[in-house]
């Protein structure tokens, strides 16, 4: 086709077919580019550090206990400790876990790391992973009576302003902007093996069913052990949940315990019991 026409006319065509597919190519390499790296999950099988991140305004005093419960049985653990008050938006301390998972990876040499989340911590964990690569960084993830779907006691702050109710207390708002984005999508977001448990005697994060999350194995506590009576603070530092945090860890594929679990916490609270 080409050889029929003049040579100016074929140099003009063969000028435009190139620059065309300059233009194809530039536009495809920024595509790739802006797209996010893809997810690697982690050896479900080879368990590394445990990292407890902490709830709304950052107290470590209940995780200190689910934290001595599992170095008794050899793991690796290491509180998160936030910058501040601990009321600041829930995106700066997904920050503050990357970095501290980076730390603990290159001080340990190990693969992967297993987080729990109390609480607004169990909303970190999820931001962590679907925006700051923690898919391919996070073997188990495990919330504990975290308000994935908000509460409506941040609901009420709110309406107070922010004085009553800082950044993170409006971002765990059932219809805050971040709540309503990483519920958008997948609530468990791709990489990990999720496990999600809540208490039913919950009365910060309410209603408690918010604790659920879809895309995970999930359950309540009480579901387990009919009749145990749990606060949201007690959650990490009650022995039967200890238990159900040591199985969700394990090596194995989660799966809800039977009742036997509840046993095992009574036997684990009499042993430490003064």
């Amino acid at each position: 086709m080409l050889t029929s026409l003049s040579p100016p006319r074929r140099r003009l065509v063969t000028g435009v077919v190139l620059l065309t597919v300059v233009v194809v190519a530039s536009v495809v390499g920024v595509a790739l580019l802006g797209r996010d790296p893809p997810v690697r999950p982690v050896d479900q099988g080879r368990s590394g550090p445990v990292l407890l991140v902490p709830g709304y305004g950052g107290s470590t005093s209940g995780l200190e206990v689910l934290a001595n419960a599992l170095d008794a049985v050899g793991r690796d653990v290491r509180i998160v400790v936030t910058d501040g008050p601990g009321t600041g938006d829930l995106r700066d301390r997904a920050a503050e876990l990357d970095r501290a998972v980076e730390a603990t990876i290159e001080e340990t040499g190990a693969r992967s790391v297993d987080i729990v989340g109390y609480s607004a911590g169990g909303v970190i964990l999820r931001i962590y992973v679907a925006d700051l690569g923690g898919g391919s960084r996070v073997r188990r993830a495990v919330t504990l009576a975290a308000p994935h779907h908000g509460t409506d006691l941040s609901s009420l702050g709110s309406s107070l302003g922010t004085s009553t109710c800082p950044e993170a207390c409006q971002q765990l708002d059932p219809d805050s902007d971040l709540l309503r984005r990483l519920n958008s999508g997948p609530e468990a977001p791709e990489g990990p093996v999720w496990v999600a448990l809540w208490t039913e005697d919950d009365e910060t994060v309410v209603p408690p069913v918010s604790g659920k999350l879809e895309g995970a194995l999930g359950y309540s506590v009480q579901s387990v052990c009919p009749g145990l009576a749990v606060t949201h603070p007690d959650v990490p530092r009650t022995p039967e949940v200890i238990e159900m945090v040591k199985s969700a860890l394990g090596d194995n594929e989660p799966v809800q315990p039977s009742a036997s679990m509840c046993e095992a916490g009574q036997a684990a609270g009499s042993a430490i019991s003064p």
